[in-house]
């Protein structure tokens, strides 16, 4: 869903291709992105970052889309240890107030949540198991150092094509009552946890 994006603020202006979404990609869900890959690749990672926008025009049917780039992306680079798939939160009361999530000992820095799938609905996921023992790894680093940055794991019956490879994770920076600025910054955090779990993988 890379067209999804945040609350206008300041310098942080869009046009929407849709409410709170726009095919701006230093202003969507590829700006996050693009701010992942640079501290993994700073941490002396290799990452592939794929820009597409899956979830336009078509909303709904991007995980279809999407899923085929992933399966291609892993038969071409069969030594990839984690595919991530980067999102933000809608979080709406039901009078229609819009909330963001905050770090508290942060500040001004967006929450971030994983999401990993299950195999409840029936569905092949065998190693969805695999996929939530590395989120919880990610999740002890993430609050190891920075103890209100992480929402807790949730768990979903959908898979979010998280059975398409060990090591799969869907992460949700922040939602959509958060700014830019916000995103970004509990972006650095993530990646930083990330690459500390991975570095210590190696070998």
């Amino acid at each position: 869903h890379a067209t999804e994006a945040y609350t206008m603020d300041g310098t942080d202006m869009y046009e929407e291709s849709d409410s709170y979404r726009t095919l701006n990609t230093e202003q969507n869900m590829v700006r996050v992105g693009t701010e992942m890959t640079k501290i993994l690749e700073a941490a002396g990672l290799e990452v592939i970052h794929d820009t597409t926008l899956y979830d336009y025009p078509d909303y709904n049917d991007a995980y279809n889309r999407s899923s085929q780039a992933v399966k291609e992306t892993l038969d071409k680079y069969p030594s990839i240890r984690l595919v991530i798939d980067v999102h933000r939160d809608a979080l709406v009361a039901n009078d229609g107030t819009i909330y963001k999530t905050v770090a508290g000992t942060v500040e001004n820095c967006a929450q971030v949540m994983m999401v990993m799938g299950t195999d409840s609905l029936g569905q092949p996921h065998p190693n969805w198991r695999v996929n939530l023992s590395l989120s919880a790894s990610i999740q002890k680093a993430l609050t190891d150092k920075w103890s209100t940055l992480a929402r807790p794991i949730a768990l979903r019956s959908s898979s979010y094509n998280q059975e398409l490879s060990p090591g799969s994770l869907l992460v949700e920076v922040g939602g959509h009552g958060n700014t830019l600025t916000e995103a970004l910054d509990g972006a650095r955090l993530f990646a930083e946890s990330v690459s500390q779990v991975l570095s210590g993988m190696k070998g």
